[in-house]
């Protein structure tokens, strides 16, 4: 579905991923690991258009769409969950939805909220009386409205008490079981390996290892090197 060959991109005169390559299959769940300041956030608000790349290509399903603004690339099946939510706090919860409703999207309010059942009782409440929680769940309600074929999901456990991860962990695991192909960040590393079958990790802005969740589950030493654990 997703390719990115060699991409660079930054801001202004700083380069900050360089040569990024990875692939996201249709259907699975790909996570993107690496420390804080590591390139994974500007490595997906690349592939949304939102970073111009300076370099590389980036297609789905084999027509590239580096270089086309954010808008032509969520109409072609891409949207885009920021780490930090960006609701709008005047709104309320359907408001979100019936902005968000595309006519073709499979996703009727009655999936939306037999995934994410904690919204239904909340419809009529504005985003800025929503727990971090709640608006998480928000956000990737308000992305699936969209209706995306890839989902870009940018840290969505931070910051969350344990017994909502657990819920918006089930949900990607539901979205992805549904025909959803993700593309994770996450510094959550045994959130990652239980989601993604391939996990890809940068360090500096450049990808320094690629592997199945399992070979990582089992190498102690990269988890050590460049993801800080053990």
């Amino acid at each position: 579905m997703l390719t990115v060959r060699a991409i660079d991109a930054g801001y202004g005169p700083a380069t900050v991923v360089r040569g990024v390559s990875l692939d996201v299959p249709d259907g699975s769940i790909v996570a993107l690991l690496g420390r804080n300041g590591a390139g994974k956030s500007t490595t997906l608000k690349t592939i949304m258009g939102l970073v111009r790349p300076r370099g590389g290509e980036i297609a789905l399903d084999g027509v590239r769409i580096d270089g086309a603004t954010p808008h032509a690339i969520n109409r072609r099946g891409v949207a885009y969950v920021p780490e930090e939510r960006r609701v709008f706090s005047h709104l309320s919860v359907e408001d979100h939805f019936t902005i968000a409703r595309r006519a073709e999207t499979p996703w009727t309010l009655e999936r939306i909220f037999a995934l994410f059942p904690k919204l239904e009782p909340l419809r009529a409440r504005r985003a800025r009386y929503l727990s971090g929680g709640e608006q998480q769940m928000l956000a990737i309600a308000r992305a699936l409205l969209t209706a995306p074929r890839l989902l870009l999901l940018d840290e969505p456990s931070q910051g969350l008490a344990p017994v909502i991860v657990d819920a918006v962990v089930e949900s990607v695991r539901r979205m992805r079981s549904e025909g959803l192909s993700i593309l994770l960040v996450e510094q959550d590393l045994a959130i990652a390996l239980h989601l993604a079958t391939h996990v890809y990790i940068l360090e500096s802005g450049e990808l320094v290892y690629s592997g199945s969740s399992a070979e990582l589950r089992q190498n102690a030493a990269v988890q050590a090197k460049y993801l800080g654990v053990g």
